[in-house]
């Protein structure tokens, strides 16, 4: 693991507010072994953003995502301020930017990515399933910016 994911995990973690308030209060072991508990879970998301073929970060108004497969990690802030996904983007987790996106209906009505890899044969409309590449095409045709992009020869 590169020395600069861990000092970014560990700085993150030791900013949390519940963190600060327990090394304040002289409690600074328990601070510590949740701050280690965090970093810990943290490398897990990243380890599974790399291997699962389906992760992906996606961005819009309403926050950030990470989405690996049946666990979904999110904040409310946008991804420049939200450590995690910005490190998963940067080791390569496709990324997808709907901020952009101006047609929001449009947006609502598309199947979601499949979780699991299987997809539903009937790919049209909501609650139905369809793989990361096919809803990238779909996204990106609303407007959505990419980076990296998983589909062959489309890399940003």
């Amino acid at each position: 693991m590169q020395t600069g994911v861990l000092r970014v995990l560990r700085a993150t973690a030791a900013s949390w507010w519940r963190h600060k308030e327990l090394r304040q209060t002289g409690q600074t072991g328990q601070a510590q072994q949740l701050e280690r508990e965090t970093v810990l879970r943290d490398l897990g998301y990243l380890k599974q953003a790399a291997l699962l073929p389906n992760a992906h970060v996606i961005c819009g108004e309403g926050g950030t995502s990470i989405h690996l497969g049946w666990t979904t990690v999110s904040t409310l802030a946008p991804i420049e301020r939200f450590p995690l996904a910005t490190l998963a983007v940067a080791r390569g987790t496709p990324f997808i930017d709907i901020r952009p996106v101006t047609d929001v209906i449009a947006f609502a009505n598309l199947p979601r990515v499949a979780r699991d890899g299987s997809v539903d044969p009937d790919s049209s409309g909501p609650g139905k399933s369809v793989s990361l590449t096919t809803y990238i095409d779909m996204v990106e045709a609303l407007g959505a910016r990419i980076a990296n992009d998983p589909r062959p020869c489309r890399s940003t």
